[in-house]
């Protein structure tokens, strides 16, 4: 499929009040489809990513990746200046994105209602821990704390092991997905209706959902799901298993059409009729019998020849991968671009992971890297009519 870079949401325009990840991942999101993204920060200190690593010469990478393509403002949310500044920002928004502790928008005065007020049509997106009411929402949360708490760590680790944590901070991100879902939804409703509305998205609610097919094991059988290792819950055979050079393999073989296939390729034909292993509920029920015996298979293998071979079968399988290998493949690389470059003021080229969206006519990429702090006051708040005299004045109160 040919892509053209486009910008399906030119002219939106987003405040991205968000910090660390789920928020101004949303924004830069966005950012990527083409919206106009102002970053607004705390002078001085700006976002809490700021002092996250990696770090290159000082400066966080991991600030660069989820703030890239946004224009950056300082702002002090607590001064009376600076709420007005903000809501004068907002008379001309379309989106708001916010990821406070439940609350804090309310005591600065800048709850939906306030926001609103100025502006019925802005859409007014809150991220949080556990949502924004009731009797867990103030509660401090972090993507590792909502995966323990949603119950994803407690099938994730090594069969009879310790529950370990995932180790991308999927909840994040999981919350930054829903929440461009949910914006994209209040947009093509306010075309219609006219109206803004405001969207709650949480981190828990992002894994709980995450987790479906494993809920289900629980309401349909009464069964308390525990750690699966790398083992599928649903079909077997479906792990990972060594070859020669001791490298693994993932291979999902449980389908009905796959698994005589799978069982010809291991030399033996006649797992099939085997009555522990004749039907998926048999082999799932009996998987710690079949894993090894499919192991004790697989380690003959060249993992090529192996991965070959189940390739030409159809049977999914692939090579248990690290970051590297990934990165420098040339189908991720360079056929499905996962990778990009961001010049950034200080640090140069910069190598950041790509937006993983691919349309035809209006395909996202990434527009430029993060902001500095405060990178963008001149322009915006001259922009906005505000004059030197009244920004220099500003800047000494500590108002930007």
């Amino acid at each position: 499929m040919e892509r053209k870079k486009g910008s399906a949401l030119a002219g939106l325009k987003v405040l991205d009040l968000g910090r660390v990840i789920a928020g101004p991942l949303a924004a830069s999101m966005l950012a990527d489809m083409g919206a106009d993204v102002i970053k607004v920060e705390t002078p001085k200190t700006g976002d809490l990513a700021r002092n996250m690593l990696p770090k290159n010469d000082g400066i966080s990478t991991y600030f660069v990746v989820f703030n890239r393509g946004q224009k950056g403002v300082t702002l002090n949310l607590k001064s009376e200046e600076g709420r007005e500044i903000l809501l004068n920002m907002v008379r001309d928004a379309d989106v708001l994105i916010e990821n406070f502790r439940p609350g804090v928008m309310k005591r600065l005065g800048l709850s939906y209602e306030d926001v609103s007020a100025v502006n019925p049509g802005i859409i007014y997106a809150s991220v949080s821990g556990y949502g924004q009411e009731g009797e867990y929402s103030g509660r401090a949360c972090f993507d590792p704390v909502a995966q323990a708490m949603s119950g994803l760590m407690s099938v994730t680790g090594s069969v009879d092991g310790e529950c370990v944590r995932c180790g991308a901070s999927i909840a994040d991100v999981l919350a930054a997905q829903n929440t461009v879902i949910c914006i994209l939804a209040a947009l093509e409703y306010r075309r219609v209706s006219g109206k803004g509305q405001r969207i709650d998205i949480a981190l828990l609610d992002s894994c709980i959902t995450a987790l479906s097919s494993i809920n289900q094991i629980y309401f349909t059988n009464n069964k308390i799901p525990k750690n699966l290792g790398n083992f599928f819950e649903a079909s077997a055979p479906g792990n990972t298993y060594p070859t020669k050079s001791g490298e693994m393999v993932m291979i999902s073989a449980g389908q009905a059409n796959a698994w005589p296939q799978f069982a010809h390729i291991l030399g033996h034909d006649e797992w099939v009729e085997w009555p522990e292993f004749k039907n998926v509920e048999d082999r799932v029920r009996n998987r710690k019998l079949l894993d090894p015996l499919i192991a004790q298979e697989t380690v003959r293998f060249d993992k090529e020849e192996l991965l070959n071979q189940l390739a030409q079968a159809k049977i999914a399988a692939a090579p248990v991968q690290n970051v590297a290998q990934v990165a420098n493949d040339p189908y991720f690389r360079d056929e499905r671009e996962m990778y990009t470059e961001v010049e950034h003021p200080q640090l140069g080229a910069v190598r950041i992971t790509n937006a993983a969206l691919k349309m035809s006519e209006t395909n996202p990429y990434v527009r430029g890297c993060a902001p500095l702090l405060g990178e963008h006051n001149k322009e915006i708040y001259s922009a906005m009519g505000y004059t030197p005299e009244q920004l220099r004045e500003w800047e000494e109160k500590g108002v930007i």
